[in-house]
């Protein structure tokens, strides 16, 4: 197998036979550049792009359209049955709650990429919380240093798992599953006999989800800034790619995908005007996700990420640590489940000895996998994150202005993740008929 990994497989940056090499691969002087017929057949305009459309749907690769198409799906039931599920308040709420596990579900999106499974992530947010409320609240450590130390720990604990899991070889479920019974009981034992620790008015914890930027130009201010970023993005790749004598996306793609993101940029900044303001907790989300697409997408170490999880020993002969890769991996999951931690204790108005159970680290999952993240390794995107927790949380929203048991929620969310699992095999098994994997 060549050093590189198929991108069919889902890597962003792998050189398969037949496409163009990443981002900042440098060509041979003088070699004819490798062409990637999924940007050549763009530049034909719409024709083009209808074309490249029936491929990706005969190959399996149908990308972020079901959860897409779900989600409008979703938004026009409730909508019909409750008026106020699109209401600016509604709509506001949902930015708030999806923040916590979203965050939780970027470290998951993490792991999935390699292949391997995270059980631990509840008890380890519940951990993270325990650690923030004893420290900043009980014994009255500066409230930011407290913060800093809960991450920290969850740091620690998810690379304590990676170091079990890749230079002892205990299998990651099993690591995990003996982590998800530990925390659960380091958390207890830290909370103490009383059991809860509430979060006190105007800390830092309690501002994670109570803060609003209320000014109209905060929310504006960020969909002027993203809109004018991505069309910045787009247009670097453009340029890098034509001076690598590269297949490019036309100027006329670049405008419509700038357009369709400046609509749902200033429509959402709109609706959330129309409530209380831009919540800092779906700012500081949308900046996890920023960072972590960044580094999996345009890194060397994100290329790594893919590789190790499309073929482990391929990666090992091509001189990749896998063992790094896998630590760090873990360590990435436990630190952002134990920040995800303390928005859960930011909405719950504290820290408890059962925050992080419940269906905690099913959401965590489901949110990745309904996403578009496969279970079986090498594929998916960080944005996965954001739109699973989007449809788990709308149809709990949904569910809750109709008045519905937690039960039929439950029920319900399972159906979805069992389609979306579905829809993850039907796919790969396509594109293996395709002798596309």
């Amino acid at each position: 197998m060549s050093d590189t990994v198929d991108k069919e497989r889902g890597t962003e940056t792998a050189n398969p036979e037949g496409a163009a090499p990443a981002d900042g691969d440098a060509v041979a002087p003088g070699a004819a550049p490798v062409v990637d017929p999924r940007l050549l057949v763009r530049e034909q305009g719409f024709a083009g792009y209808l074309t490249d459309f029936k491929r990706r749907v005969r190959g399996g690769e149908l990308g972020s359209l079901p959860v897409i198409l779900g989600l409008i799906i979703i938004a026009v039931i409730f909508q019909s049955l409750n008026e106020n599920f699109l209401s600016a308040g509604s709509v506001s709420d949902i930015g708030v709650y999806i923040a916590g596990t979203g965050i939780m579900a970027t470290g998951i999106v993490f792991v999935l990429l390699l292949g391997e499974i995270d059980l631990s992530v509840g008890s380890v947010a519940g951990v993270g919380a325990a650690v923030w409320a004893v420290l900043s609240v009980t014994n009255g450590v500066n409230d930011w240093l407290s913060v800093v130390i809960a991450i920290f720990a969850g740091l620690v604990i998810g690379t304590l798992h990676g170091f079990f899991f890749a230079r002892v070889g205990v299998p990651a479920f099993v690591v995990t599953l003996a982590g998800f019974l530990g925390w659960s009981g380091l958390q207890i034992w830290l909370m103490g006999s009383e059991g809860s620790i509430n979060t006190p008015e105007g800390s830092v914890v309690e501002d994670l989800t109570g803060y609003y930027f209320e000014d109209i130009a905060a929310a504006y201010g960020l969909a002027v800034v993203s809109v004018l970023a991505y069309a910045a993005a787009l247009l670097v790749d453009a340029k890098r790619r034509r001076a690598a004598r590269l297949p490019s996306r036309p100027v006329s793609e670049i405008v419509v995908r700038t357009a369709v993101m400046a609509v749902v940029a200033f429509v959402a900044a709109y609706v959330l005007n129309q409530s209380r303001g831009l919540p800092l907790a779906l700012v500081i989300f949308l900046a996890v996700l920023v960072i972590a697409d960044f580094a999996v997408r345009r890194t060397t170490y994100g290329r790594q990420i893919f590789a190790v999880g499309g073929n482990a020993e391929a990666a090992r002969r091509a001189g990749i640590n896998v063992e790094w890769v896998r630590i760090s991996v873990f360590g990435i999951a436990g630190m952002l489940a134990a920040f995800g931690g303390l928005f859960i204790a930011s909405l719950s108005g504290g820290a408890t000895k059962s925050l992080g159970a419940g269906n905690t680290l099913m959401n965590v999952i489901a949110a990745a996998v309904i996403g578009g993240t496969s279970l079986f390794g090498g594929r998916g995107k960080i944005w996965s994150a954001l739109l699973g927790i989007l449809v788990i949380q709308s149809i709990q929203q949904g569910l809750n202005l109709l008045g519905m048991a937690s039960e039929i929620q439950y029920m319900i969310t399972g159906a979805v993740l069992l389609a979306a699992v579905v829809i993850d095999s039907v796919s790969r098994r396509t594109q293996k008929t395709a002798g596309r994997t």
